[in-house]
């Protein structure tokens, strides 16, 4: 397999090698030479993270800490239960 060197040092992997080194576009290579001048290529395996990707509600988590009220006491006032007192999903708030 052969191909040619563009203008800006460029060249195409051929797709038979693509497919045995299973690249896809986006992936990294490593290029280097062994003892006796030949020229290697080798895929660069992404490094594996031991961590799981956070959420885009972690940073929201814990953020209602400190209003002063117990969940219930909070609800009940989300619920406009304080302002109706004689309706049946009401608790009373000691």
């Amino acid at each position: 397999m052969s191909t040619t060197v563009t203008t800006k040092g460029q060249v195409t992997i051929p797709k038979q090698l693509r497919d045995y080194l299973g690249l896809e576009p986006g992936s990294l290579v490593d290029f280097g030479y062994t003892a006796d001048g030949q020229v290697v290529i080798r895929p660069v395996k992404p490094e594996r993270k031991s961590k799981k990707k956070p959420s885009r509600f972690d940073a929201l988590r814990g953020s209602g800490k400190g209003l002063g009220m117990s969940t219930d006491e909070y609800m009940n006032l989300l619920r406009g239960y304080d302002e109706d007192k004689d309706d049946p999903g009401f608790k009373n708030i000691k």
